[in-house]
């Protein structure tokens, strides 16, 4: 199994990065996680003709903006959406005229369907649980099993209960860190990097990925090495993700 960062700005993009997008490669399967600016890379990483299944978190623009350049992709098995319960009256709204190219369209040539997520049967190849995150807009977590190995995917969300019941004993937590050091909120809809470190040790995740840098906050790659540095004094196995970063399993994060 492969990971790659496609975009790991929160908000906009910067010299950074693009906007927040995450592509998972299993033996089967493709798994992209958000569609920030970064989707448009896609096609650079896809090059089989597995199946592709995307997750929407929410749907803040710096999550799906990345859906206004799908035509340029020619997906011959399609791509499969989910999201939560109002994901496909809502995305029906914004990915049309007059503000972009509808799913359904002469210049679409592959076929894209959305589709809500329900607790009982999703048809899905692997396993994914989900459940709301504490965002000041309504937000979903993931928790994924593939290959044998657990993935958590939890973006713009403070600490909650949800949040550490999702990334239990989780080979590999993918969370946010929009916020700068000791820097809080209040509500705390967002994570710094000692608390989404604090949520990694409590939770007893193997390693911790810090993405969705605030672009307002992080302007430079440097700022986020001091967040990494700073978490890994709370857990060790943090690392800070930049955009087309890849990661195996096997690697030593």
């Amino acid at each position: 199994m492969k990971i790659t960062f496609l975009g790991t700005n929160g908000w906009y993009d910067t010299n950074t990065g693009n906007t927040i997008c995450t592509l998972i490669e299993t033996k089967d399967c493709f798994v992209v996680l958000d569609a920030g600016s970064g989707f448009y890379k896609l096609d650079e990483h896809i090059k089989s003709e597995k199946p592709i299944f995307l997750f929407l978190s929410h749907f803040h623009l710096d999550h799906i903006i990345g859906l206004h350049c799908k035509n340029k992709f020619n997906f011959k098995q399609g791509i499969s959406v989910y999201g939560q319960k109002g994901t496909k009256d809502i995305l029906n709204k914004i990915i049309n005229q007059p503000f972009t190219v509808p799913f359904k369209h002469e210049w679409m040539s592959f076929n894209m369907e959305v589709y809500d997520l329900s607790e009982q049967k999703n048809n899905l190849p692997f396993s994914v649980k989900f459940k709301p995150m504490f965002h000041w807009s309504p937000c979903l977590g993931f928790r994924f099993k593939f290959e044998e190995k657990i993935v958590s995917y939890c973006i713009d969300t403070g600490p909650c209960e949800n949040l550490l019941e999702l990334s239990q004993n989780v080979d590999i937590l993918i969370t946010e860190c929009s916020f700068r050091i000791n820097e809080t909120y209040n509500p705390q809809t967002h994570l710094n990097p000692g608390l989404a470190a604090e949520i990694a040790k409590k939770s007893n995740v193997k390693n911790l990925a810090l993405t969705h840098f605030d672009a307002y906050r992080y302007k430079t790659i440097e700022q986020r090495k001091e967040a990494e540095k700073f978490a890994k004094n709370i857990f060790k196995n943090t690392f800070v993700a930049t955009d087309d970063m890849k990661l195996k399993f096997n690697d030593e994060f």
